[in-house]
């Protein structure tokens, strides 16, 4: 019989690919999602074993790993990451389960500015702990799902606005971050132990990813390269949980930097995965047909001219203020990926990037 395995955040986006491209290949797969919705029935019909709950309680997990021999493990962007995994990793000690996955972040670093990172980072070493189990880290950096995210002004007004300056990225899809996640669930043997890093097949500067939006939208779309003060505006119009908005803009300043351009494009997803690695213009038009706010509706234009009303009218999250208000803990030397030297010697070719410039674009906006 083929190992049971347990798929965390199984309604979000590497979850879902995840659980489905393991019940393609015939392995019961139990997934654990937050609650009963569109997301989950759809699990349930495709073969998927569903426990709700919630990854901070620990008799939830004890429940979903009950049986299962391999997990994959997704932290939501969420405060107190480290809380659901350290409640994770008694689970699943309890439950002698042999092999785990955890999606990790490029960026993972003991010493970098945002505390999603830092504590990511330490979850790289804590999961290796837990005894008898073996782990696979999947390292994937800026996911192409995070372009999506102004599909409507892409579509409707012909702009691409984000604050990435003029970082390049190889951005890989959820389905390709799946495979590799798949690849090393299903062949522990020859995944223990290693770290992967998913990316597309081609380093893109953020213009050819706006150029692969338009050719799947049929129209030109420019990229405006945002200051943070936007991009904190727009994330507070879309009512972005407050933690997630703090952490994204760091990220932010990594991309500004090139920090997701050092090492790419790699093989990860064909090696591991199994699979060609999806190009953007692939991954563009499969959200130009799926996402309705890519839909050329009067609706849709109206609601893409209100939302840029809203970000001029929004408050843009003070960082240093929230972030201090919930005692965030600090590094006490933080700093960004490149000019992190223990995160430089951690990683592949970084002389590129050593005698690059590190000037961060509208970074302190």
């Amino acid at each position: 019989m083929k190992p049971k395995i347990l798929v965390t955040s199984a309604a979000g986006k590497t979850g879902m690919a995840t659980a489905l491209q393991l019940l393609k290949k015939d392995f019961p797969v139990r997934a654990l999602v937050h609650r009963k919705d569109a997301r989950s029935q759809f699990l349930h019909k495709a073969g998927a074993e569903i426990v709700i709950g919630e990854m901070h309680d620990i008799d939830s997990l004890r429940e979903a790993f009950k049986g299962c021999q391999r997990a994959y493990w997704c932290t939501p962007v969420e405060s107190h990451p480290l809380h659901k995994m350290s409640l994770f990793a008694i689970a699943a000690a309890e439950a002698k389960v042999e092999h785990i996955v955890h999606l990790s972040q490029w960026l993972s670093s003991s010493s970098h500015p945002s505390l999603a990172t830092r504590e990511m980072w330490m979850m790289d070493h804590i999961l290796d702990w837990i005894p008898g189990a073996t782990m696979t880290i999947n390292n994937t950096g800026w996911f192409a799902d995070n372009y999506a995210l102004v599909m409507l002004p892409m579509a409707q007004l012909g702009m691409m606005p984000m604050p990435l300056g003029e970082g390049r990225n190889a951005p890989p899809s959820n389905d390709d971050i799946a495979a590799v996640n798949v690849g090393a669930l299903i062949n522990p043997e020859d995944h223990a132990g290693r770290t992967y890093r998913p990316t597309g097949p081609e380093l893109l500067t953020p213009q050819e990813i706006a150029d692969a939006f338009g050719r799947a939208l049929g129209r030109t779309v420019r990229y405006d390269n945002a200051s943070m003060k936007m991009f904190l505006k727009a994330l507070a119009a879309q009512k972005r949980p407050e933690f997630a908005q703090s952490q994204l803009a760091h990220y932010v300043v990594d991309y500004q930097q090139d920090a997701f351009a050092l090492g790419a494009p790699t093989d990860a997803v064909e090696k591991v995965g199994g699979r060609r690695p999806q190009t953007m213009d692939e991954i563009a038009r499969h959200y130009a047909q799926t996402d309705p706010d890519a839909r050329q509706t009067v609706i849709n234009k109206v609601r893409a001219f209100s939302f840029l009303v809203k970000i001029m009218t929004a408050t843009p999250l003070d960082r240093e203020k929230f972030e201090s208000s919930r005692e965030f803990p600090s590094s006490r030397t933080p700093e960004y990926a490149v000019s992190d030297d223990a995160w430089l010697a951690a990683h592949p070719d970084n002389s590129q990037l050593r005698s690059a410039s590190i000037t961060t674009i509208n970074a302190a906006e």
